[in-house]
């Protein structure tokens, strides 16, 4: 009889080195550029591909009817656990991007209103 014993992957440690954002995050000057440059122009995240549609048109209604975002906890949003890759691979799929998430957060912490 032949014992294996296998490693495994039960904790992501994951550093955040990007200053806080203290500035208003507008919805569409902040954060809509990063899902036309990173998710939906990519054919992933757009009308039709994988959900949520961060088409510019969508992205908005997407995320908020979608249990992607929690003003509570913003952290615990779904949409940036995704983009840490606290919940699989990062997303973008290019890599964790500490900017992108920072502006993400913020904009989460304040309130993500559609503005």
């Amino acid at each position: 009889m032949v014992l294996l014993d296998g490693c495994y992957k039960d904790t992501s440690i994951f550093s955040d080195t990007s200053d806080e954002i203290t500035r208003t995050v507008s919805f569409t000057n902040d954060i809509l550029p990063i899902f036309n440059n990173s998710c939906n122009s990519s054919g992933c995240h757009n009308s039709g591909g994988k959900s949520p549609d961060l088409t510019a048109s969508n992205a908005f209604n997407a995320l908020s009817g979608g249990n992607f975002i929690n003003t509570a906890e913003p952290q615990n949003s779904e949409i940036f656990q995704w983009m840490t890759g606290k919940r699989g691979t990062p997303m973008p799929v290019s890599g964790i991007n500490k900017d992108y998430n920072a502006l993400i957060v913020a904009w989460i912490k304040q309130g993500a209103n559609n503005n």
